[in-house]
């Protein structure tokens, strides 16, 4: 599912807001998590998960083509973890 698309499913569900609304309720949501998450916080929505930021440290990679060393600059990548009720929910059907 894409962003257009949760916002046509957040409108057929709620037909007395107005779709732009709602659009920009599902922008100012997702930049207040890039926000948090850039100043280093936690997001932990409940029942959904909680976003973080990782650091992964600098090293020595390798050029796959030419076997050459390349140093690689330390960096941060953003961790999701499933709260406990999705991971509920996703495995219902196979328990």
């Amino acid at each position: 599912m894409i962003k257009s698309e949760l916002v046509l499913k957040i409108a057929e569900a709620n037909p007395h807001l107005y779709q732009r609304d709602i659009e920009n309720i599902v922008n100012a949501i997702l930049d207040e998590i890039v926000s948090a998450m850039a100043k280093g916080d936690r997001v932990e929505l409940r029942g959904f998960g909680a976003f973080s930021v990782k650091a992964r440290p600098a090293r020595i990679g390798r050029n796959p083509r030419t076997g050459a060393h390349v140093p690689v600059d330390e960096k941060f990548v953003p961790f999701f973890k499933t709260g406990k009720d999705m991971r509920l929910r996703l495995n219902k059907s196979t328990a």
